[in-house]
C-alpha cells in the first residue's frame, strides 16, 4: 500500500506525448490561465476525470434499477458537492457532470479568480500575489494558487490584512485595472 505520508502523483500524463492538437490546446490553457506548467492542466483533467467516473457509475446504478433511493441519494450528493465547488449551476444534472471541460475547473482556481475580480493585472501577477501571501479568503491568507475556491468563499477573496496592497494608494494597486470582459461578481 505504501507509506501514507508520502505524496503520490495527483495527475496522469498523456498517453500520446507528441500529439500536436493536444499540445497546442494545453499551451493555450497554460498561457490563458497563467499556469506554471502543463502539469497543472493535467491535474485539472484528473480532477474532472474522477467526477466523470462517479457520474458514469451513477448512470450504471440507475440502469440496473436495483435501488432507486440509493441512486437518488448518491446523485444528489454528487451534484450538491459540485455545486458547492462552483463547477455546476443550480439546475444541473448528471449529463452536466459528464459535459464538464478543463476550463471550468481552471476557472475555480484562486489564481484565476483573483485576476477575474480585478485584484491583479494579469494571471501571472495573480499567481505571484497569491504565492507571496497578499491574498486572503475570509481573512485567512492562502498561498496556494491552485486552491479551488468554493462558491461561498468566492465573495470573500480580498487582499490580506498585513499586505501593502490593502492601502488603496499603493503604487502597484493604482496600476491594476479591471480586465476587459471579466464577469466580476
Amino acid at each position: 500500500m505504501g507509506y501514507p505520508g508520502k505524496n503520490h502523483k495527483s495527475y496522469q500524463t498523456p498517453k500520446r506525448p507528441f500529439e500536436k492538437t493536444r499540445i497546442e490546446e494545453e499551451t493555450r490553457l497554460v498561457i490563458e490561465y497563467g499556469l506554471r506548467n502543463k502539469r497543472e492542466v493535467w491535474k485539472a483533467q484528473s480532477h474532472l476525470r474522477k467526477y466523470r467516473k462517479a457520474a458514469r457509475e451513477l448512470l450504471a446504478l440507475m440502469s440496473s434499477a436495483t435501488n432507486q433511493t440509493v441512486f437518488e441519494a448518491k446523485k444528489s450528493e454528487l451534484i450538491s458537492h459540485m455545486q458547492r465547488a462552483g463547477l455546476l449551476g443550480p439546475d444541473a444534472d448528471i449529463d452536466n457532470v459528464l459535459a464538464l471541460k478543463v476550463p471550468a475547473q481552471l476557472e475555480r482556481r484562486l489564481q484565476t479568480l483573483v485576476y477575474r475580480k480585478g485584484l491583479a493585472r494579469s494571471p501571472k501577477q495573480a499567481r505571484q500575489l497569491v504565492t507571496h501571501g497578499h491574498i486572503a479568503i475570509g481573512g485567512r491568507r492562502v498561498t496556494v494558487p491552485g486552491y479551488l475556491v468554493t462558491r461561498g468563499e468566492e465573495t470573500t477573496i480580498s487582499y490580506a490584512g498585513k499586505s501593502p496592497f490593502v492601502d488603496a494608494s499603493h503604487a502597484e494597486r493604482t496600476r491594476i485595472t479591471r480586465p476587459t470582459g471579466a464577469g466580476v461578481n
